[in-house]
């Protein structure tokens, strides 16, 4: 299999609603970030590891595309951070977490990435919030990657 979809991480919703794990998608003072993965991996919203790097998940270093220039500094190991996330209610019935678009520096050489993790890089375990695929495999050559988040928001949900 590989990449096919985008999906919130069914652990990531128990976790918030049995107030086992303290998210706060506002952003204060939790930090988010999003990791690049190539297409060697096969996302499940089900999955009860999520975490980046985590020993015993998919989301390990070793499938992980980062910036190849200048020691990696234009999108690093470990990912990019979100800047100005914000949960919102933007319409009647709709919660959505977005984020200002992510970029990289702008000599960056990516190659191949397929889709991101989204996690908490304050939580111990840095657990996945989302993971989002981008359509195909996506590349840069001395440039900027950005990833460009939906109107809809990183994630939305109708209540």
């Amino acid at each position: 299999m590989a990449w096919s979809a985008s999906a919130i991480f069914r652990e990531f919703v128990t976790d918030s609603f049995a107030n086992a794990v303290a998210y706060d998608l506002s952003g204060t003072p939790d930090t988010f970030k999003a990791a690049l993965y190539n297409n060697s991996i096969t996302p499940d919203k089900d999955a009860s590891t999520t975490g980046y790097n985590e020993g015993s998940s998919q989301w390990v270093t070793a499938n992980e595309v980062i910036d190849t220039t200048g020691g990696g500094t234009d999108w690093p190991a470990a990912g990019v951070a979100l800047t100005s996330p914000a949960l919102t209610n933007p319409a009647s019935g709709v919660v959505m977490w977005d984020a200002s678009d992510t970029a990289s520096g702008s000599t960056a050489d990516i190659a191949n990435a397929h889709g991101c993790l989204v996690y908490d890089d304050t939580i111990a375990g840095d657990p996945g919030i989302c993971f989002n695929y981008f359509g195909g495999a996506n590349s840069v050559t001395n440039g900027t990657f950005t990833i460009v988040w939906h109107a809809n928001g990183l994630f939305r949900v109708t209540v």
